[in-house]
């Protein structure tokens, strides 16, 4: 008999079981981690006759080049009363002048100034907390200096997650498409890592936002302490913050596709290493809660995988190995479809059971790069 007959307990029969074991780790693993993003509405509590004042903050190291590109869509956002603030954090390069010369054009910018100290070494957290303390209004949106919304309606559709008990707005920050494999690897993670922390925030679970597109309120992060409890990590700025400051009412999310930012991707698999390293280096950090919620995610995965590799041991079993991958890609496409066109990356979903493979092959190697990884500045 081709097949198990589990009339009897042999190999072929544990085999089966660790296998079918391993596909239902997966299911319940896409239904409570990646499902509620697919069927999940934007809550918008703002209109147009009563959005908030909003100071956007982006905080530029030797950033002339991306500030001359992306600057003028923030500074042109249809929105009726907000102000950027763009911090110069030691620049060498052209930055200041740049900011300089558009705030001639936009009286609603303004620049803060850090000057180098010899004797005061900083990362990016004191460039954010300069900017904040800068920051007129309480409503808070932050940005990178590399870093662009996709429509002049990014503004009023972030603002408009804020509420009295919302005091924290969650976006999606993208990366911009663009040829080669590399880019697809860089774009898909990305993608999961948003699909899971969208999808806990939705179900009242928050525990991380990213930089790139991120909202708070002035008074939260004061109450919080800012990021005093973690203002030794170089990173952490956005997860950390969103992971103390959070609770299971006070965070919004917003993925409509007017709200998207977009930034350049890593061009080379060194740089991606090391900008993946200092993402890692925030993880000890996270709640016990946040830690168990990304083990089980990536202990389903790799389980199922070395589950289907077992079944090679026997005759019997090996059939099973496409037809369970076959199940496990229709019910990756059955619950990222309707994610992936939320967050507009519907290009990934080709492939991505193959994307996913890499991933898991080389994060191994992300986690080593965090061992080795020595920070001596901030970046994006």
């Amino acid at each position: 008999m081709l097949f198990p007959d589990f009339r009897e307990i042999g190999l072929p029969e544990f085999l089966s079981v660790m296998a079918l074991i391993g596909f239902t780790l997966i299911l319940i693993n896409y239904l409570i981690n990646y499902l509620p993003l697919s069927l999940f509405k934007d809550v918008r509590f703002s209109t147009k006759e009563n959005y908030p004042p909003v100071s956007v903050i982006i905080c530029a190291k030797n950033e002339d080049e991306n500030l001359t590109e992306f600057l003028p869509k923030i500074l042109t956002q249809e929105y009726p009363d907000f102000e950027v603030i763009v911090v110069n954090d030691c620049s060498y390069d052209n930055t200041e002048n740049v900011i300089d010369e558009f705030a001639q054009i936009f009286p609603n910018l303004r620049k803060a100034n850090i000057k180098e100290d010899a004797y005061y070494k900083h990362g990016k957290k004191f460039a954010m907390l300069v900017g904040i303390k800068a920051a007129k209004n309480n409503q808070l949106l932050f940005t990178d200096a590399d870093c662009y919304p996709s429509s002049n309606q990014w503004l009023k559709e972030m603002a408009a997650g804020f509420s009295d008990q919302r005091e924290i707005v969650v976006g999606y920050g993208a990366y911009e498409k663009q040829k080669g494999f590399l880019n697809k690897l860089i774009r898909f993670d990305a993608f999961m890592i948003a699909v899971q922390y969208l999808s806990s925030t939705i179900k009242n679970k928050p525990y991380m936002g990213v930089g790139r597109n991120l909202a708070y309120t002035k008074d939260l992060f004061f109450k919080e302490k800012g990021f005093s409890k973690h203002y030794h990590i170089n990173s952490g700025d956005d997860d950390l913050f969103v992971n103390q400051a959070s609770t299971k009412s006070n965070v919004n999310v917003c993925i409509t596709k007017d709200a998207i930012t977009h930034s350049k991707a890593e061009t080379t698999f060194r740089d991606w290493c090391i900008q993946k390293a200092r993402h890692l280096t925030t993880a000890p950090l996270y709640n016990h809660s946040t830690k168990s919620k990304i083990a089980f995610n990536y202990f389903s995965q790799y389980f199922f995988y070395f589950s289907l590799l077992a079944l090679c041991l026997s005759v019997k079993t090996v059939l099973l190995i496409p037809m369970l991958l076959f199940l496990k890609m229709m019910l990756q496409w059955i619950v990222l479809n309707k994610a992936s066109k939320k967050l507009n990356e519907k290009d990934l979903l080709t492939g991505s059971v193959f994307y996913e493979l890499i991933l898991l092959f080389i994060y191994p190697i992300f986690h080593v790069s965090k061992v080795i990884y020595k920070p001596n500045k901030w970046t994006n």
